[in-house]
Formats: structure tokens, sequence, C-alpha cells
């Protein structure tokens, strides 16, 4: 039976530390302030804003939701970045991806209009840089990669010289994280839908992380005994049993019952990643309160 590498007392002891910064910062007099920037009314959006809200409630960070409505344009959008950027009192903005498919076409410049010092899930061009070159003067790495990292960790699993396959390839999960492996001295493989022969590259690895975004195409087949598993993605399973007795669940991209028996550790969906990612979205936002805020 594998070790389950939960979140919840991962953040716990991450909100921990982040408390005692945000007392630091308000004795400064200091109010550490994330905003939201939603355009439609995604149930994945609102619920990680619901999430997001929360986890700013337990650790002191203050909050600012600006609701845009799904049609919004191009330019009342940026016109809403710009007053973010310009407000002192906000640290950090969030803001929700992907775009209105109208905006799609202008998203490189929607999300560069952002400033890099607020930028705290890894968006601009300039935070893509800063984790290509292991720096941390540049902005943060998206979240959710950030979350990885903290549950290896958390239980001690050292990624200096082991080989780690990262299945996926985006700008919000795969590629930034495969440079914070690389960053922590792990050999780096990473798959896509391209890759020849995945579950062969799959099994050779130490830490085995997978954001395809595919249902239980994780398989046995890609597991051997000895790996941890980090299952970063969030996919609705229609015949999974849920908390009220009937079907319908979100699941991970591992067949977990298939591939739980074979691993050392995995994560498990829900009670994995997503628990920890809020904790750091707020760890950077108080970061960034700490940077703007230096005497």
């Amino acid at each position: 039976m594998a070790k389950l590498l939960l979140g919840k007392p991962v953040a716990e002891a991450l909100c921990e530390r982040l408390r005692t910064r945000v007392e630091a910062l308000r004795e400064r007099g200091v109010a550490p302030k994330l905003a939201i920037v939603r355009c439609g009314e995604d149930p994945s959006d609102l619920s990680y804003e619901h999430g997001a809200l929360n986890r700013a409630g337990m650790v002191g960070v203050e909050t600012q939701v600006v609701a845009l409505p799904g049609d919004v344009s191009r330019e009342a959008l940026l016109t809403a970045i710009r007053r973010l950027n310009a407000d002192a009192s906000v640290h950090g903005v969030l803001l929700f991806r992907p775009l209105p498919k109208a905006l799609r076409p202008y998203e490189g410049e929607i999300r560069n209009a952002l400033d890099p010092a607020k930028d705290v899930d890894g968006m601009t061009d300039l935070s893509c840089a800063g984790v290509f070159e292991g720096r941390t003067d540049l902005g943060f790495a998206p979240c959710t990669p950030c979350a990885c990292m903290e549950i290896l960790e958390h239980y001690g699993i050292d990624s200096k010289g082991r080989r780690a396959v990262v299945i996926g390839r985006s700008l919000v999960v795969g590629k930034p994280l495969a440079m914070l492996l690389m960053g922590k001295n792990a050999t780096v493989t990473v798959c896509h839908t391209r890759t020849y022969d995945v579950a062969g590259e799959a099994r050779r690895a130490d830490i085995l992380v997978t954001s395809a975004g595919a249902l239980k195409s994780l398989t046995a087949d890609y597991a051997r005994p000895g790996q941890t598993v980090i299952d970063v993605s969030i996919n609705w399973d229609a015949d999974k049993p849920n908390a009220k007795g009937g079907l319908g669940a979100i699941a991970g991209d591992a067949d977990f019952d298939a591939v739980e028996p074979v691993v050392d550790a995995i994560t498990p969906v829900p009670g994995g990643v997503g628990a920890v990612t809020t904790s750091v979205l707020m760890r950077h936002v108080i970061e960034a309160a700490e940077r703007q805020t230096e005497m």
C-alpha cells in the first residue's frame, strides 16, 4: 500500500508560517492584499475563488474580487488590470485563465499588462524568465508547480540526483515544474502528446508527475515500485462514488485503484496538490507585500 501524500498537513504547516509573516507585516502597518480578476462565472474559476478566499481568511490576507462579465472587452479588462497595478494597497493579482474565447487572441498582451511585481501566479513573460533562470527576484512561479515542490519537501522526498518525468508541457504546470525540479538537481524528462512510449518513459521515473488532464490516463503500465506519483489534474469521473452516496466526483489522471498498490507514494485527488495550491498563492501575496514595502 502506497503512502498517501495528503495536502492538508502540508497546507496547515505552510499557513502556520504565513500567519507569522502576516503579523510582522501588520506591525509595520502593511495589510497584504490579493485581487482576483474573473471574467464570467466558469464553475472551476468560482470553485478556486472560493478556496482562495477561504485560505486568505485563514492566514490574514485581505482580498478583492473584480468580477467582470464573460463578454468583457479587451480594453475593459486591460483597464481593470492597470487600475490594480496602480493601487498600492493591492500587492498581488490573480487573473483566471483561460480567458473568454473572444479574448484569447490577445492573451499575451493581457497577461503581460500585469505588473510582474504583482504577478503571484507566474503568468507574465518576466515571471516565466525568472523560473527559467532560477531567479526569485523576477515575479513568481505558477502556484501549482510550487505546490508540487512543497509536497515533496514536506514529505522529505529529495529530488537531487533522481529521475523525474513530467507528463504535460503547459506553461501553467509542465514546463515551470520541469524547471523547478531541475533547480533541485533532478534529471527531468518532459512527455507530451508527441512523445513515443510515454508509459516506458514514466516507468523509469523516480518522481512521476502527471498534468495531462485526462481521466485514468495514468494506468498501472506507467508505474513501478519505488515511485512517487504527483497527480496534478482535476477531472470529472461520472462513475466515481461521491460523498453523498451517488456517482460523480472529481478525480486525477491516475487510475488510482490500479496505480496506488504499485508505487511507494501518491497524492490523492481530491486531497492532494489542490489543497496546497491556494496556500502557495497566499505565500506569494505575502512575499509580494514584503518586497513592495521593504524599508
